[in-house]
């Protein structure tokens, strides 16, 4: 069983862990014992077969799937920006556009920080003397940037970070979480470890060990939200075939990749995940932010049931939060 709150009422739910118990057999016994078969299931090609399976299959492409899948995955399809007979395949379906601008709204001030997207949140730190510090089992800190980088690994040594995990079922794209200038953005390459909290704890460091893009944004810039240097980091998992950068800031019209030197604005569609779970994660410079206390407080709650805390031997319950909802501030 793996738990989360939601943000909206501080209600404990239940999650539903779609094909779990693959999961656990790939990431124990096939693992324990076949290295070879494990990093064939977990490579690109495997992915990519299993995206096509489930997204792009003909028989999938059917009035009947699409339904099912709808309503087994309970999507909201009021939010929609396309009509529901538009969305007629399980690939248009998952890389769905929602009306943003009236369904998630968002604190347009100077110094808040964001969600980038619909998931369920984990903060942390790298710094030891903080409370909030967790031991680099998500993610190996030089690897996660790349053990090249070493201005930002600089940068960010002993920083804040936030974990925003997308199931299956959430809206798949990606929103600037704060306003700023890229001063840098590169892609590394890796494998495609699946999103399962079980196989996060099971696996070392799965994140750092995924094909990801790193966005480093300068918010200390005019418009900006003066909250230092940012890192944004779009991570691939299983049946993620392709992080898709399509930065707007008129809804979703005349996209554009993401390039240095431009001026992104808060809550503006940046990338879009083509299509499986994921994770966004966000780095901050020591002392640069303060998280919303009820993100802090729902964390170590002890009434919830979180694989997590198995995985760290402390309370460590994921928070569901919508994108564009704030979830920072800078620090005074």
């Amino acid at each position: 069983m793996h738990q989360f709150i939601d943000r909206a009422d501080a209600s404990v739910i239940t999650e539903k862990l779609i094909a779990d118990g693959t999961v656990n057999l790939i990431y124990s016994k096939i693992r324990e014992n076949s290295g070879f078969l494990f990093d064939l299931l977990t490579s690109s090609r495997i992915s990519s077969l299993l995206g096509y399976f489930n997204y792009d299959n003909p028989l999938m492409k059917t009035s009947y799937k699409v339904s099912k899948i709808i309503k087994e995955l309970e999507i909201n399809m009021d939010e929609c920006l396309d009509s529901p007979s538009c969305l007629n395949t399980p690939r248009k379906l998952f890389e769905r556009k929602i009306k943003y601008w009236e369904c998630r709204p968002m604190d347009t001030n100077f110094g808040t920080v964001v969600s980038p997207a619909d998931s369920r949140m984990l903060i942390g730190s790298f710094a030891r003397d903080s409370m909030l510090f967790l031991k680099e089992k998500f993610f190996d800190y030089e690897h996660l940037l790349g053990r090249d980088k070493t201005n930002w690994l600089e940068t960010f040594q002993n920083g804040d970070f936030a974990i925003f995990r997308l199931t299956p079922e959430k809206y798949h794209y990606n929103h600037l979480p704060v306003s700023g200038k890229v001063v840098d953005i590169y892609e590394i390459d890796g494998a495609y470890h699946s999103c399962n909290p079980g196989a996060v704890v099971s696996v070392v460091t799965p994140f750092s060990k995924n094909k990801r893009v790193v966005t480093i944004i300068d918010t200390n810039v005019p418009n900006g939200d003066g909250v230092g240097l940012v890192a944004m980091i779009e991570v691939v998992a299983l049946m993620i075939g392709e992080i898709r950068q399509c930065y707007s800031t008129t809804f979703y019209d005349d996209p554009f990749p993401i390039v240095r030197q431009m001026t992104l604005q808060k809550g503006c569609p940046k990338s879009l995940f083509r299509p499986g779970s994921s994770i966004d994660v966000l780095i901050f410079e020591k002392d640069a932010v303060e998280f919303s206390q009820d993100l802090l407080k729902n964390q170590q709650r002890t009434d919830v049931q979180s694989r997590y805390c198995r995985g760290f031997q402390k309370p460590l319950v994921e928070t569901e939060v919508q994108i564009r909802s704030t979830i920072a501030h800078r620090r005074s």
